[in-house]
């Protein structure tokens, strides 16, 4: 099963929709679950859809980024959390160079 940009530590994705968990381990109360789908840098989609914390206020249809690994446990308030994926920053452009070295 590939991950596609997942596999990176940072990857750029797109907000598709909400999760609702009712129950919560400890920490994660109060945290807002996204679906995204992670992007290659021209805006196509990478990957299958992954389950992402959102500690950026981003919503349905935002262009994001995102860590995984330890990274995403350690953007949470409480770094010991058992996340795979948190949502760090919204994107409000992305311009790649015509000269990549």
């Amino acid at each position: 099963m590939g991950f596609g940009r997942t596999q990176e530590t940072v990857f750029l994705a797109r907000v598709i929709g909400t999760v609702v968990a009712t129950h919560k381990v400890a920490g994660l109360e109060g945290i807002k679950l996204l679906l995204v789908v992670p992007l290659k840098p021209n805006g196509a989609e990478d990957g299958a859809p992954i389950v992402a914390c959102d500690c950026a206020q981003a919503g349905p249809g935002d262009h994001v980024y995102c860590v995984n690994k330890r990274e995403a446990t350690l953007a949470m308030p409480d770094p010991f959390v058992p996340v795979d994926a948190a949502i760090v920053g919204i994107v409000d452009h992305v311009h790649e160079s015509e000269h990549r070295a």
